[in-house]
């Protein structure tokens, strides 16, 4: 089935195929025109699925008949847990406003920067993609009104959730019409999802999309059991032996990040981290340089990575492992995806063999380990 069949307009029609958007992904298959008759939806899919695109285009279709609202009146709010996925969202929404006809106007609002300036900003919003916290923030200041708000969207719910935003996502509810269209996403159907959607949505279109055995056999996974002490050396051999490109790295903490990031450089590799505590415009200078290919490097930790979505990622490394198997395959499902192979090292200490064994039963799939102990890593 081609997008042609899902009610789309033409003009975003021509706007999918100029992005080679040939085939929609199973979620936009049932979200579009659900989303499209007003419906409320719970999609339940695996990060990398389609799902921000399968309720962005059909939003864009539906504001087309919205009346004009009063000034910082919305029409869409999209509530997500990190700023980098507030602004993924965002860019995804910009690049098809322009197929719609009518001045739609879209913003992304989000901590670690000016409050004022997104105040400023919010004058003409029609979309609003907004972090809980901040949002409130904007709420309390009279810059943004939620009552006129159309359809709310939640999307990674999931995550949402596990950073602990019940309370603040609470008192927004509150905040909003009762008559609206309600759009949940999540990656899992955990039980405070579930009390979020018996809560949220009436009488929804439920989609679980599971994520496909397919996508992890793209993966060429790969272990060395390597001590603690020779992991740098370790990283920057692979990455110069091998000439590696795009290499995303994830390592378990801010700390980390930096004191590889830091060797990497030091050894003529170009790397930039991309954490918490790094500043809003170096997170968007070092993924605008990562996603354009004119970053060798980038070391992530988990939160971040939520916003790092790029079709053909060729190598992940686990510099350290994750706490959860599901945080791993989350991990290395940066790679190989649209049908495009990918792959995912790991790096195993003497201390994590029993954790890593875990996660490869947890997976279902056995991953090939080399002992890096005969490997020669002067130079490195």
């Amino acid at each position: 089935m081609s997008f042609s069949s899902l009610g789309l307009s033409p003009s975003l029609l021509e706007a999918l195929l100029k992005l080679e958007y040939t085939e929609p992904y199973p979620i936009q298959l049932e979200a579009i025109p659900a989303i499209l008759q007003r419906k409320d939806v719970l999609g339940i899919a695996p990060t990398g699925s389609g799902k921000t695109a399968g309720y962005v285009l059909p939003i864009l279709m539906n504001l087309k008949g919205s009346k004009p609202l009063k000034n910082r009146h919305v029409n869409v709010l999209v509530l997500v847990p990190t700023r980098e996925l507030a602004m993924q969202v965002s860019d995804v929404f910009k690049v098809f406003s322009d197929s719609v006809s009518g001045n739609i106007k879209t913003l992304a609002v989000y901590g670690g920067v000016s409050t004022n300036v997104q105040m400023m900003s919010l004058q003409g919003v029609n979309i609003l993609i907004a972090t809980p916290g901040r949002l409130l923030d904007l709420v309390e200041s009279n810059a943004v009104h939620l009552e006129s708000i159309e359809t709310l969207v939640l999307d990674e719910a999931d995550k949402m959730l596990n950073l602990g935003f019940q309370e603040e996502m609470k008192q927004i509810f509150d905040l909003l019409p009762k008559k609206r269209q309600n759009l949940l996403f999540s990656a899992t159907l955990s039980d405070d999802v579930n009390s979020i959607n018996q809560i949220l949505l009436r009488n929804p279109l439920v989609i679980k999309i599971e994520a496909e055995e397919a996508n992890i056999d793209l993966i060429d996974q790969v272990g060395y059991f390597v001590s603690d002490e020779r992991k740098g050396p370790l990283l920057r051999y692979l990455i110069k032996e091998n000439d590696m490109k795009q290499v995303l790295v994830f390592t378990s903490s801010v700390f980390s990040a930096n004191i590889v990031t830091g060797k990497l450089w030091k050894n003529g590799i170009d790397a930039m981290a991309i954490h918490s505590k790094v500043s809003q415009k170096g997170r968007t200078e070092a993924l605008a340089k990562f996603k354009a290919g004119k970053l060798q490097v980038l070391v992530a930790t988990d939160l971040i990575s939520r916003g790092i979505d790029i079709k053909f990622l060729p190598y992940v490394i686990n510099y350290e492992l994750p706490r959860s198997p599901k945080d791993y395959i989350h991990r290395i499902g940066r790679t190989g995806r649209a049908e495009s192979p990918g792959q995912a090292i790991s790096f195993v200490s003497p201390e994590d063999q029993h954790h890593f064994r875990v996660i490869q039963k947890k997976m279902g799939k056995w991953v090939t380990m080399i002992d890096s102990e005969n490997i020669d890593f002067r130079g490195y």
